[in-house]
């Protein structure tokens, strides 16, 4: 009996001793995980604000006319005058240089010439014609004798016919020393000076460039594959040119073409921007840095993107997006449910009930030696909030556009 109850003592005392054991073990590992009071976990915090948020797409591109008419010529000669230079405007019809006239009117004048043979012969063809026609209805020539007065009538006509359209065609080339704009427009480029000779064939040589209207301007811009999606006709563009870094114009998608292109494994596809140029400050060949505006948001809730990514929870490497953690009065780390929206790639969009402006919320782990205001948080303070134990999630965030062509904040 005695020895029963010494085995229950030596029972209850080795409970005891291992009850304590663990109770210290326990203590030093919550100790070791706070460490030192220099070590503590310290977490970095940004403030919920409202603002504006827009989202764009970014991309080089040239300035250009909206319509452009490069005029040739289709005769050769010497350039005897010149009536137009750069920048001057011209009508419809007006003459912008004129060849040498000489060997034309020459060809014109020959031309002519033969044309009043052609017709003398025929003349002549007609009245032998006439004069034998009687003779053969009577019999007295047979077919075989009037059959070559019937043919020279024939062939008379067809040389007539060929001389007034050779005389036709020296008129036209004629014509064509004189060249002239087919449209209103602005000279912007004169590849020609007065005594030089020009050459007409298959690749006419471009004498001028006349742009229609340059209150108009378009841009040619190309846009990356990650980012074409986002772009659409009408949509509302901004761009600057670096003649005029403090001006900023406005602009509209027209067109997007579909055929794309490939530079070094990189697949572009072009959009045209209409932009007016009222004010005569846009030139032709300028280089335009163009922002496409995705979205545009006013007055509404914004963090930073590291707020919906950051978890307290060690054993997650991010939440999924639809919580953030606000920081308490007792120190502790609250999640709030939120709902993301659009991101620049450093601000989102957020929306929930529990939001309000100035609150704080949690955007990482403070380094150790950073300049941030320190606030360290008890691991087991975070631990004991409520009954749900430690929150958690999956990776991501709010939805943020990709950039080849470059999303710019």
């Amino acid at each position: 009996m005695k020895e029963k109850r010494k085995i229950s003592k030596f029972i209850k005392l080795a409970v005891v001793l291992i009850g304590t054991l663990t109770l210290v073990s326990l203590a030093w590992w919550a100790l070791a995980q706070q460490g030192p009071p220099g070590s503590r976990p310290s977490f970095k915090f940004a403030q919920v604000n409202r603002g504006n948020l827009e989202v764009l797409v970014s991309s080089t591109g040239t300035l250009a006319a909206v319509e452009t008419v490069e005029i040739g010529t289709q005769a050769s000669g010497t350039i005897e005058q010149l009536l137009v230079d750069y920048n001057d405007q011209v009508k419809k019809g007006q003459v912008l240089a004129v060849l040498d006239q000489s060997s034309f009117n020459a060809s014109v004048n020959k031309a002519k010439a033969e044309v009043l043979k052609a017709q003398a012969e025929l003349k002549q063809a007609e009245n032998e014609f006439r004069r034998n026609a009687p003779l053969f209805d009577k019999g007295y020539i047979s077919e075989q004798e009037f059959l070559p007065i019937t043919t020279a009538v024939a062939t008379t006509k067809a040389s007539l016919q060929s001389a007034e359209a050779n005389r036709q065609q020296a008129q036209i080339n004629l014509e064509h020393t004189v060249i002239r704009s087919p449209i209103d427009g602005t000279v912007i480029d004169r590849s020609i000076d007065a005594g030089q000779t020009v050459a007409a064939s298959l690749s006419t040589p471009t004498l001028f460039l006349i742009a229609e209207d340059l209150a108009q301007m378009q841009i040619e811009t190309q846009v990356d594959e990650t980012d074409i999606g986002q772009i659409r006709q009408g949509q509302p563009v901004r761009f600057e040119v670096q003649s005029y870094p403090d001006s900023i114009f406005a602009g509209t998608v027209r067109q997007i073409r579909l055929q794309p292109s490939t530079v070094d494994n990189v697949v572009t596809y072009t959009v045209i921007v209409d932009a007016s140029n009222e004010s005569g400050q846009l030139m032709p060949g300028m280089t335009a840095t163009v922002d496409f505006i995705v979205h545009q948001s006013e007055n509404t809730l914004l963090v930073p993107v590291a707020a919906l990514k950051f978890t307290p929870d060690s054993n997650r490497d991010s939440n999924d997006g639809s919580q953030v953690f606000s920081r308490q009065a007792d120190g502790r780390l609250q999640p709030v449910q939120v709902t993301a929206g659009e991101s620049d790639g450093l601000l989102t969009e957020i929306a929930g009930e529990e939001l309000a402006v100035g609150m704080q919320v949690a955007i990482g782990m403070k380094l150790e030696g950073e300049d941030v205001e320190e606030e360290a948080f008890s691991l087991f303070s975070f631990m004991n909030q409520g009954q749900g134990g430690r929150p958690g999630g999956g990776g991501g965030q709010g939805q943020r556009p990709e950039g080849g062509g470059g999303t710019r904040p």
